[in-house]
């Protein structure tokens, strides 16, 4: 008898086997070993949790706000308590760090109690009628059913990103967590019973986006999709939606430049640009994609980085002195191969790095050393196609209006950072760069209190703070006459 664990699906507050018959094998990054199993899905179960979601949600909007954040609370400690046991299964379903799934799960809590603290700030607004004897109510009403899909890089906090807004906004919600890293996600099925969270309010389904994602995302019942993910998925996700002009909330790809200027603190620039490239294995959104290094700091700048580029430590990211473990899966492993290939082939350097690392705990797994480009230019490959992982192009520039071109100089269009002291040059990298995140004199990493939003083919709708609440709700209008 198998000892793997085999998850089903979480429907209307049960656990059930998907009618397919069919399971998913949940690979270890590290090593290559089935972790677990879940079950593959059907459009027919896609349905019949969407009609569960939509009679639940008739009965969770009429709770007060203040009510369905209290249970949402409840939720964000039992998360908490569980801390050790959903970062172990993180680590090893999606091979981050153990230290970095110990902080997923943090954020996880921290965001939805984040949705919960505006249970008491869903705000319309009141104007005066052109009519005598009349007002104007503008209304915020939840849309309905929610449908999110999620990514593999941080499969269990975007599911917290987006749970609390949806609930504490009277929404329900059917969450579809990437096939590559379902297993802590659907651990909140557990969570959500043990607080007493309404059966429908939460459910989650795990099966091929090409069956089961298509049947919730076309289905008229789902009023909004958000998810996060690649580019020609959600471009997908979108045309598939826009038959019942369905809202869609998308944050998709990024190739985030990394600009230093002559005047930056060199020494804050080269520890940011290491964490904004190499954190999680470098999948991460907002991630530092393409290094742009002033030449007059260009040498100072490259012996600091290269030598600690080559410090970082790659191997089992279950311990605590490990840096960065493994890439997620084999097809990343191989798109990476294929980058630094194209980039040598193009006429790129490798100046540290660029293969799978050697020795015998590397033998398994989806493993990639931290990598280094140079004398790299602009019209290359690596600077336009997203790597979403450990190789970094660096090139060198001269003038303000010669990186804020190549910077501009891409499809995506989701964060920016920037190095200077100089106060005007950072309001004119205000005005100029087309990034919907810009960060300056640090690396990257969003507030839950800030809007995550992209722009061009990074996305549409934007997550987090009171602009990405107001994502999960519909405003109605109200012409009210009364008698003098």
């Amino acid at each position: 008898m198998s000892s793997i664990k085999e998850y089903k699906l979480f429907i209307n507050g049960e656990w059930r086997t998907s009618t397919s018959g069919e399971t998913i094998d949940i690979i270890s990054p590290s090593n290559g070993e089935i972790v677990a199993r879940v079950q593959n899905g059907t459009a027919e179960e896609a349905i019949e949790t969407l009609q569960f979601a939509d009679k639940a949600q008739k009965e969770w909007k009429k709770l007060p706000a203040r009510t369905r954040a209290d249970l949402l609370y409840k939720l964000a400690d039992e998360i908490d308590a569980n801390t050790e046991y959903l970062a172990e299964l993180l680590t090893k379903e999606q091979g981050k760090l153990l230290k970095v799934a110990r902080f997923e799960v943090a954020v996880t809590a921290s965001f939805i109690r984040y949705a919960c603290e505006g249970a008491r700030r869903i705000e319309g607004d009141i104007i005066p009628s052109d009519n005598p004897n009349e007002q104007i109510w503008i209304q915020k009403v939840p849309r309905g059913v929610v449908v999110a899909i999620t990514a593999w890089n941080f499969p269990l906090a975007l599911a917290g990103r987006k749970l609390g807004p949806a609930l504490v906004a009277g929404n329900t919600i059917v969450i579809k967590p990437t096939s590559e890293t379902p297993l802590a996600t659907l651990e909140l099925g557990n969570l959500a019973n043990k607080v007493g969270i309404p059966a429908g309010v939460i459910n989650i389904l795990t099966g091929p986006g090409r069956a089961m994602g298509n049947a919730l995302v076309e289905s008229p019942i789902c009023k909004m999709v958000t998810m996060t993910g690649s580019t020609p998925v959600g471009q997908q996700i979108a045309r598939n939606a826009a038959q019942n002009l369905t809202h869609v909330q998308l944050e998709l790809g990024g190739k985030a430049p990394f600009i230093v200027f002559e005047d930056a603190d060199i020494d804050a620039a080269v520890d940011a640009a290491l964490h904004s490239r190499f954190d999680n294995c470098g999948q991460v959104c907002t991630c530092n994609e393409r290094m742009y290094l002033h030449e007059g700091i260009y040498d100072a700048f490259m012996e600091k980085f290269i030598a600690k580029t080559k410090a970082i430590k790659v191997g089992d990211p279950m311990l605590e002195d490990t840096d960065m473990g493994p890439k997620v899966n084999a097809a990343e492993l191989k798109h990476m191969e294929h980058l630094v290939a194209v980039s040598i082939q193009e006429g790129a350097t490798v100046a540290t790095g660029g293969k799978r690392p050697e020795g015998a705990e590397f033998e398994k797994g989806f493993w990639f050393e931290p990598t280094v480009l140079t004398n790299v230019t602009q019209d290359m490959t690596i600077v336009h196609e997203e790597s979403f992982g450990p190789i970094l192009p660096v090139l060198k520039f001269k003038t303000f209006d010669e990186v804020i071109g190549y910077a501009n100089d891409c499809e995506y269009g989701l964060a920016a950072m920037v190095f200077t002291n100089d106060m005007n040059t950072i309001m004119k990298c205000n005005d100029e760069l087309e990034y919907g995140e810009i960060y300056v004199n640090r690396g990257h990493g969003e507030q839950h209190q800030g809007f995550h939003n992209g722009y061009k083919l990074s996305g549409s709708g934007g997550e987090d703070g009171k602009y990405g609440f107001e994502q999960y709700m519909e405003k109605k209008t109200f012409y009210i006459r009364h008698k003098a």
